[in-house]
């Protein structure tokens, strides 16, 4: 099979979104500071390597399918989704909230050429689930730091 523009394009889209997803995530973790910083820098490397992951397999689908990606910087800049992260360093709360943000961003991107992609090539939008799976997982995990819990915990009597 040989992919359409409309599917290159579609993938390409994709493409951009993890790369940066990847080079984000590596400035969040490099530059996060405050409280429970550990666990979302340790966090992040996570995120990242799935990033780095889900970017080499959809570069290498496209070329499964003829097509030629692009993961130049200056079109990774350009087309890109994701909104930048600051400069300098940055509270981890600020940080959890961008983190979720790129996330969001990212798996929306998926979900918007999810339907042209698959009815072209159902395959590719079976990769496109499982990213969109891992990702929303991570959406979850990491905005849960922020949140705020809703239990009225009663403390249990001793028996």
């Amino acid at each position: 099979m040989k992919a359409s523009k409309t599917l290159t394009d579609n993938m390409q889209l994709v493409l951009v979104d993890l790369v940066e997803l990847h080079l984000q995530g590596k400035q969040a973790h490099w530059n996060v500071v405050g409280k429970n910083f550990r666990d979302l820098h340790l966090q992040l490397d996570e995120i990242i390597e799935d990033a780095r992951l889900f970017a080499d397999q959809m570069a290498e689908r496209m070329r499964a399918l003829h097509a030629v990606p692009d993961g130049r910087s200056a079109i990774v800049a350009k087309g890109t989704s994701l909104d930048e992260f600051p400069a300098g360093l940055v509270d981890t709360k600020d940080t959890v909230a961008m983190v979720v943000a790129m996330l969001e961003s990212a798996v929306g991107r998926m979900r918007e050429v999810h339907d042209q992609v698959d009815e072209e090539d159902p395959t590719t939008a079976d990769i496109l689930h499982g990213m969109i799976e891992k990702f929303e997982q991570y959406a979850w995990m990491v905005n849960a730091e922020n949140m705020q819990p809703t239990a009225n915990v009663v403390t249990p009597s001793k028996k």
